[in-house]
């Protein structure tokens, strides 16, 4: 087994390699003056079990390009298998045509992970569970939600909580880390009037008293969360936090948070972390449980008990 470490997201490949007690493979990843990709491994990987660990944030279309280049340069030097560990999947929302003439993005970005040579893809909350349906390869999609039951359960003491879920389209996602922590469950009805804009319509479930636990896999602009807690708090809740899988965070979304009346927001440390000084933003590391997936997989061991 061996790991190679691309440059999205390099403290995360780090600390996957520290659980796992071995050093990532050398390998030369960098830019020509053009802006070219240019990827050399400098180490023999004939015959490897190669786990290539690399989230396509922003900017999207750099990593992904350098994702393929490296999976292309192993295919290339005889790799046995070849597994794209992909902590964030980027182009994950475009999953459906929302109107004539649109493509269907992610499916796209599933062809060229599998045509550049991909044996395998581990992901972390996809956005929509049926985007594995859109390889044609092995797909483990890992979940965060048990890393913030713990973390949960470490800093509210039960029975005085709510999960809610700031849309429709996440209650299933919210219904198991309520059921994780014995906690009721509320939702968010909400309409979003164009793209990175929300608006919230209504509070469905009691919240008022309680402290609500704001669950979501993306966190992009930070409206929604925002809004979401304006609503709960004008309901009777006594305090707002959020959790989210992955922190996009793009634009002026950390200011925004600071500024809302969210008491706090955890991300993991799928997409690479801001060096800022943020009072209200939290992390949790994946480092370990995708570790252990990459040894289960390695050991042809099942990945799915790991959330059992």
């Amino acid at each position: 087994m061996l790991i190679l470490a691309c440059n999205a997201n390099r403290t995360l490949a780090d600390r996957i390699c520290g659980h796992l007690g071995m050093p990532a493979v050398k390998a030369d990843i960098r830019r020509f003056a053009d802006a070219e990709i240019y990827v050399e491994i400098l180490e023999n990987v004939r015959g490897a079990d190669v786990f290539v660990v690399q989230p396509t944030a922003a900017p999207t279309n750099d990593h992904l390009m350098e994702l393929l280049i490296s999976i292309d340069a192993l295919r290339r030097g005889s790799a046995r298998r070849i597994t794209a560990v992909i902590p964030y999947f980027g182009y994950a929302r475009q999953d459906r045509k929302t109107g004539p003439r649109t493509p269907i993005s992610a499916k796209l970005v599933a062809n060229l992970l599998t045509v550049a040579g991909a044996n395998r893809i581990l992901t972390l909350d996809l956005h929509a569970g049926q985007i594995q349906g859109f390889f044609d390869i092995p797909t483990d999609n890992l979940f965060a939600a048990p890393l913030f039951a713990r973390d949960i359960a470490g800093r509210f003491p039960p029975g005085n909580t709510v999960v809610v879920s700031p849309d429709i389209g996440g209650v299933v996602r919210a219904r198991l880390l309520a059921q994780r922590i014995g906690a009721p469950l509320a939702i968010i009805d909400k309409r979003r009037p164009k793209a990175g804009v929300s608006e919230v319509m209504n509070v469905i479930g009691d919240v008022e008293g309680r402290a609500c636990i704001l669950i979501d896999d993306i966190v992009d602009s930070g409206g929604t969360l925002c809004n979401a807690a304006d609503a709960l708090l004008g309901c009777g809740a006594t305090e707002v936090c959020a959790y989210a899988s992955h922190g996009v965070l793009s634009g002026t979304a950390r200011d925004r948070i600071e500024t809302s009346r969210l008491s706090s927001l955890t991300v993991t440390d799928s997409i690479a972390e801001d060096n800022g000084h943020h009072t209200k933003m939290r992390l949790v590391s994946v480092a370990p449980l995708i570790g252990e997936a990459i040894r289960r997989i390695s050991d042809e061991q099942s990945v799915s008990s790991l959330f059992a």
